[in-house]
C-alpha cells in the first residue's frame, strides 16, 4: 500500500499519480489534502511518514510545491528515508542504494509525464541489499 500526501502546491500532481496508481492496480491511501486551499505541508508529511514508519503503508509519495519542505518534514520521523527526486536515475538510485521508503516531488518543478515516469521507476526498483548500502543506512539511522 502506498501512502499519498500533498499540500495545495502538490494537489494537481498527486491526482495525476492517483490516476497512474489506479490504472495499474496499485493500492494506495490518500492522506490529503483534497482541495487547492492553502495548507501546511508538515501535517501531510507527518501523516504519510507515520503511516510508513508504523507499517500501515509500505511506502509513501509526498508532493508540495518544490518537494523540499515536505521531504524535510518527512525525514524528521524515525525510520523514514524520504528522497526528493525529479528524474528517473535518482529515483532508481535512491531505491537501490538508500532503500528510500518515501518519494518526494515538487508539483511546480516536474510535469505530469516525467513525474509518472519517476514514480514508476521508484516503485519498480528494489533495494540492492549490498553490504555497503546496508552499512550506510545503518549509519544514517544511528542516533
Amino acid at each position: 500500500m502506498i501512502g499519498l500526501g500533498c499540500d495545495h502546491g502538490g494537489l494537481e500532481l498527486k491526482n495525476v499519480i492517483i490516476d497512474y496508481l489506479k490504472k495499474n492496480g496499485i493500492e494506495y491511501k490518500d492522506y490529503g489534502t483534497y482541495t487547492s486551499e492553502s495548507v501546511d505541508y508538515p501535517k501531510y508529511a507527518k501523516l504519510v511518514a507515520n503511516a510508513v514508519a508504523s507499517g500501515e503503508c509500505d511506502r509513501g509519495i509526498l508532493i508540495c510545491g518544490t518537494g523540499i519542505g515536505i521531504s524535510i518534514a518527512a525525514n524528521k520521523v524515525k525510520g523514514i528515508r524520504c528522497a526528493l527526486c525529479h528524474d528517473v536515475f535518482s529515483a532508481k538510485a535512491t531505491r537501490e542504494h538508500n532503500d528510500s521508503n518515501i518519494l518526494a516531488m515538487g508539483g511546480r518543478v516536474i510535469g505530469p509525464g516525467p513525474a509518472v515516469e519517476v514514480v514508476k521507476a521508484w516503485l519498480e526498483t528494489d533495494f540492492s541489499g549490498d553490504e555497503r548500502h546496508l552499512r550506510r543506512i545503518k549509519m544514517i539511522e544511528e542516533e
